[in-house]
């Protein structure tokens, strides 16, 4: 079954709001700045674009907890990458991505949340999906009214009586009853 574009951007907006702002807030509670508004709003976007590409059908935990994983790894770049003080906290100029236990963990508990919550929330749907599905498929056919098969067409033959028994009268027929 695949989902068609009001159901997609449904759940493509569940899940960037969701993702984003577990980010925000896990990266304020493992010691960071707030974002700004409008980079939230750039991060909005960002994963409001991954979840549309990717949410054409449904997708397994596994799934879901991968692409949350990379979704908090370029926010967390994206919300650490605002500030002046960019550079001497997060590390980055040393090369990679050296972050903090505290921030590592705020992230990875984030994902994790938004992952089992989102993976719960994606199987209830479909399988709400599919028992409505299910329904308007027995209900099809009693909507739609049946033709009726044509009635045969039968062709006889005229047989002409004989002239002898033409004036002939046959007057038997079933006993009377007693």
């Amino acid at each position: 079954m695949r989902a068609r574009l009001p159901l997609r951007l449904a759940r493509t907006a569940a899940f960037a709001a969701v993702c984003v702002t577990l980010a925000a807030l896990a990266h304020v509670l493992g010691g960071g700045v707030a974002p700004a508004p409008s980079t939230a709003a750039l991060g909005l976007a960002g994963v409001s674009a991954l979840g549309l590409a990717l949410c054409g059908r449904e997708r397994s935990a596994p799934t879901i907890n991968l692409v949350l994983v990379g979704a908090q790894l370029g926010l967390h770049e994206l919300f650490a990458g605002e500030g002046a003080s960019y550079v001497s906290v997060h590390g980055h100029a040393q090369g990679g991505l050296a972050v903090g236990t505290g921030m590592l963990l705020t992230h990875l508990t984030a994902t994790l949340i938004t992952g089992l919550w989102l993976s719960r929330g994606e199987a209830a749907i479909w399988s709400l999906l599919r028992r409505i599905g299910r329904r308007l498929v027995l209900l099809a056919p009693a909507a739609v009214p049946c033709a009726r098969p044509a009635a045969p067409i039968v062709r006889t033959r005229v047989v002409p009586l004989q002239p002898g028994f033409r004036h002939c009268v046959a007057r038997r027929g079933p006993p009377l009853p007693a």
